[in-house]
């Protein structure tokens, strides 16, 4: 097969990689996904988004209700009005994902060596000695020793926004953790990954079910994030 060559504008040097290629030259080939959240949902940093390069806009039903996204999505096409610049919809679904439930959204604060129960009742408040978490079958999954991340989907144990557990013993459907690192955690959304434990959540929630048939239908989105895929019959359903 012979190999497919660019016309390239000028000699490549560090100027040209720099500098934005010419109107006249060709379309970008390179796609970009941006997620529309609380600091990102205005008109004006839309349409700065667009101008930028943003082709897809990304929304993610992992936090806030339908009637949030769907401000978003009627300020994404105002921008798109007023930029004139075309942008597909991402509808990005919440999947097999374990979240602590922190109804207040008040930041809490872990200490190193503390400990803190995580807890399948919802009604709980959440505090810095108990975490309200969306799944119960959590303590039939963990043993002693197991590792448990609880942060802002990154984790490594080393900055101060996620926190590092270690399982110390199940009591009943409650799961009690050694805290391994001083941290804050802040804002309206804290996930929950446990190390090589295979969690039975479904691939497809009911939640997911729905805000595809309704919000999804509704806005003929382009794009359907699937999150959490574990095998090929999760795409087929």
């Amino acid at each position: 097969m012979h190999s497919t060559h660019l016309l390239l504008e000028e000699p490549i040097r560090m100027a040209s990689i720099l500098e934005p290629s010419k109107a006249s030259f060709f379309p970008a080939m390179t796609k970009i996904v941006g997620t529309l959240g609380p600091k990102s949902r205005s008109i004006e940093v839309i349409s700065g988004c667009l101008k930028a390069g943003m082709s897809v806009a990304r929304f993610d039903f992992s936090w806030h209700d339908p009637a949030y996204h769907q401000e978003t999505l009627e300020n994404l096409k105002a921008a798109v009005k007023l930029t004139k610049k075309l942008c597909a919809v991402m509808l990005d679904t919440v999947g097999a994902e374990m979240q602590v439930v922190n109804k207040s959204e008040k930041a809490i604060s872990l200490e190193a060596d503390a400990i803190v129960v995580l807890t399948p009742d919802e009604g709980q408040e959440a505090s810095s000695e108990l975490l309200p978490i969306n799944f119960d079958g959590l303590s039939k999954a963990v043993k002693k020793g197991d590792t448990i991340f609880i942060g802002q989907y990154l984790f490594t144990g080393s900055e101060t926004t996620s926190v590092w557990l270690e399982v110390s013993e199940v009591k009943g459907d409650d799961v009690v953790c050694v805290i391994k690192n001083s941290a804050t955690l802040a804002g309206s959304l804290f996930t929950l990954h446990g190390s090589q434990i295979r969690i039975g959540l479904p691939t497809l929630t009911d939640k997911d079910k729905e805000v595809i048939s309704t919000w999804g239908v509704q806005n003929k989105i382009d794009f359907l994030s699937l999150s959490y895929t574990r095998h090929a019959e999760d795409v087929r359903q």
